[in-house]
């Protein structure tokens, strides 16, 4: 089973792509299904059919739906309401009504997230693609069973002495966050397939999101540069000057975008918009070619190794790093924070290091390098 996730900055095509990957996939014989987690509805309209939360059947082998949270409430309220219920009455706090619920920040996108693993491991198709929302959003979904895991520890910790349902419901919750962050960064199952235009503040934002993502620890399996001028070999009339111009600038900007071994396919300008399955598997057809649009990047090097260097040790955080970027790193008790361009992330430090402390940092094109020394007693 895959999952193939989808995303870019607002406007790239993302939703297309991921639909005509879907198509693609359904035509060569894999059970798949195209879901999206976007709030927009795009994916009802490239793919021309209505859809609701329910897989809907669009051909032969491929399935749509687009995942309602608002929805997921009201059809999961009675067991989160008993869950949260014990949780809540164990820490004397009133219990949350299903209106309170949708309003707390992430809810919308952890019950979005649940559902595509729900949906990834019913067993009824070899393939879930999803169409996620933009770059931002799609970071902070990603980001959340790992967040909320560890708050959950936090409190479960601090309240298991004293109040145990509410400790016991914080557990069950973790270990499913846990179970699915394990669905997130699990190479072999689970890769993301970055779409971007060749612009360049696109392709700054994309070089951020890729360095994101490697620290949230989730895998990368493809740049999608879309909406390229077609070359041509005898462009004529009053506009071939200008379209020569922006492919060489649209070259250029893709140059200098360092995938850090990240496979780049590269998706043409088309003069219709792609609509329809029809549609869809043509465009499918040009980005995929005679390759394999299942197939899954090798896992590549950890995001953390230690080595001995004397009395030191070095960590390395294998990390893409954009150029310029807002770097900031903290030892916080046995945890390590680290923060790219505003995405920050708590590392927990093996226990090798605990009793070490950091006297160096610097950046290279490998990604972090930091030094620790032995505490001196």
């Amino acid at each position: 089973m895959r999952v193939l996730l989808f995303t870019g900055k607002g406007g790239v095509g993302k939703t297309t792509l991921a639909a005509a990957t879907a198509a693609l996939l359904a035509g060569r014989g894999h059970r798949t299904l195209v879901v999206s987690t976007d709030p927009a509805h795009s994916l009802a309209d490239v793919l021309a059919i209505p859809l609701g939360p329910t897989p809907s059947r669009v051909d032969t082998a491929l399935d749509a739906a687009h995942i309602d949270a608002r929805a997921l409430v009201d059809q999961s309220w009675p067991a989160l309401r008993e869950h949260l219920g014990r949780f809540a009455a164990g820490l004397g706090l009133a219990a949350l009504d299903a209106e309170e619920l949708t309003v707390l920040p992430g809810v919308d996108e952890l019950l979005a997230l649940t559902e595509v693993a729900r949906l990834a491991r019913t067993g009824e198709w070899d393939v879930v693609v999803v169409d996620c929302g933009p770059t931002a959003e799609t970071l902070r979904l990603l980001a959340l069973p790992e967040a909320i895991a560890a708050y959950l520890e936090r409190s479960r910790a601090r309240v298991l002495a004293d109040v145990r349902a509410a400790a016991a419901v914080a557990t069950d919750l973790a270990e499913h966050l846990a179970d699915l962050r394990s669905l997130l960064t699990d190479p072999a199952t689970t890769g993301v397939r970055l779409v971007f235009t060749p612009e360049r503040l696109v392709v700054a934002e994309t070089r951020r999101t890729l360095a994101a993502l490697a620290l949230r620890g989730i895998h990368v399996d493809a740049l999608i540069a879309n909406r390229l001028v077609p070359r041509a070999r005898r462009w004529q009339g009053p506009a071939a000057a200008w379209l020569r111009a922006r492919r060489s600038e649209q070259d250029a900007v893709m140059s200098d975008l360092d995938a850090g071994g990240v496979p780049l396919r590269v998706v043409e300008h088309r003069a219709a918009e792609p609509v329809g399955t029809a549609a869809l598997l043509s465009l499918a057809a040009d980005l995929y070619a005679d390759t394999d649009p299942l197939a899954a990047r090798p896992a590549g090097t950890p995001l953390l190794s230690i080595t001995p260097d004397g009395p030191d040790h070095l960590l390395r955080l294998a990390l893409p790093l954009p150029a310029a970027a807002d770097l900031d790193l903290a030892r916080v008790g046995d945890d390590l924070s680290i923060t790219i361009d505003g995405v920050r992330r708590v590392i927990a430090l093996p226990l090798l290091l605990r009793h070490h402390t950091v006297t160096d940092a610097e950046a290279d094109a490998a990604g972090l390098l930091v030094r620790f020394a032995p505490e001196r007693t």
